[in-house]
């Protein structure tokens, strides 16, 4: 009886075996390699936010720099922003550069792909005002949940293709929706005549996040991103419609990344709250991270990073401007400079994951990269059990 059920499971192995042989020695004219393909299948044994723990306990991961400076290189004119689509729109869209998914898709992928080749594991799609209230500024409020998918998958063809050219040992390789702040705010009135004034409700920000949320979820996200929060209101806005999108749509919750901004040297929001305020406030969404990122260099974020390892039940995201900006706007800190102070966070066991925000390019992901090889990750808190 074991002999025979024996012999049944070999044949089932063998046939098991011979199945992804034939499966694997068609791979390379996809141009994927067996190694890689291997890779993939064990990466579908676990859902992506296990395996996102998994790698955040192992080591410190990279997520990508600044879009916009990358954009800037370009040098991009109103005509170049249009294309062919939109030649005849009636504002100017210069400036938009979330637009640049529909009409310069090459750019974007090119700037994907050299922040994967500088060491990053996570990208950020090109969206971070593509929600209806961001788009009304150049009156193309139809086109958000276009933006978000077409985003979406430029993000996941940029992962592809470098994993079929490098071939790089480590696959991990993951796709973090980018939603940003907003140009609205809840919490502050724009009127300083009139503090009770709001120029948009809850409910207006919520739905323009939800549909955003949606054209990221179809175009194949695998993380939801919330960052640049100086208003906590809209951020709860924003985890309120990501919990709203999977209830209603039923499918397979994505985890969620949370990053706030401290504008100045007071380690507080622009809306007032404290960093400890704003960790409490966004706890509940239970974010596989929260982080800092924006308005201020690696120095300047040193003390609120320390802050919020020693307070946070969860995973620290760090990642700040190439330093703060000259009398042109620009930012001179070199890479070399922005990697060493970070290193120094990551001596300390503050953080699990780092990059770059306004300013920062390829050679400062690559110089951050390289440097984070030197240490371990920060551990998470044992939480005491009442």
């Amino acid at each position: 009886m074991h002999c025979a059920a024996l012999v049944v499971c070999r044949r089932q192995v063998k046939g098991i075996i011979f199945f992804t042989y034939c499966l694997i020695s068609i791979l390379p004219i996809y141009a994927i390699s067996p190694m890689t393909y291997l890779c993939i299948l064990n990466r579908a044994d676990m859902n992506t936010e296990t395996q996102l723990r998994k790698l955040l306990d192992e080591r410190i991961l990279i997520i990508d720099g600044a879009m916009g400076t990358m954009v800037q290189r370009y040098k991009l004119e109103e005509a170049d922003y249009r294309g062919t689509r939109f030649k005849d729109w009636h504002t100017d869209v210069k400036g938009n550069n979330d637009l640049l998914c529909l009409t310069q898709p090459h750019i974007i992928k090119e700037i994907h792909k050299q922040y994967l080749q500088a060491g990053a594991n996570i990208l950020e799609t090109n969206t971070f005002n593509s929600q209806v209230i961001s788009l009304a500024d150049y009156d193309m409020q139809s086109l958000a949940y276009e933006l978000n998918v077409a985003a979406a998958k430029l993000a996941k063809e940029a992962i592809t293709e470098f994993l079929a050219e490098s071939k790089p040992a480590d696959t991990n390789r993951f796709v973090a929706g980018a939603i940003g702040p907003m140009n609205k705010t809840l919490t502050l009135s724009p009127d300083v005549n009139n503090p009770g004034f709001r120029s948009v409700t809850f409910d207006e920000v919520a739905d323009a996040y939800y549909e955003q949320i949606k054209g990221l979820v179809d175009g194949g996200v695998d993380i939801l991103l919330v960052e640049t929060i100086f208003d906590t209101l809209n951020a709860k806005a924003a985890i309120y419609a990501i919990n709203k999108y999977f209830r209603d749509t039923k499918n397979p919750q994505l985890p969620v990344m949370i990053s706030g901004t401290i504008t100045d040297a007071s380690g507080r929001t622009l809306s007032g709250q404290t960093l400890e305020a704003f960790y409490i406030s966004v706890m509940h969404a239970n974010p596989v991270s929260i982080g800092l990122n924006c308005a201020l260099g690696a120095e300047q974020m040193r003390p609120h990073v320390e802050e919020l390892a020693n307070i946070a039940a969860c995973y620290v995201s760090a990642y700040p401007n190439a330093g703060l900006p000259n009398a042109m706007g620009e930012y001179d800190e070199s890479p070399e400079h922005t990697a060493s102070v970070i290193s120094e966070w990551a001596k300390e066991g503050w953080v699990n994951l780092v990059g770059g925000c306004c300013g920062t390019t390829p050679d400062h992901i690559a110089a951050i990269a390289k440097s984070m090889k030197n240490f371990a990750p920060r551990q998470l808190p044992e939480l005491m059990t009442a």
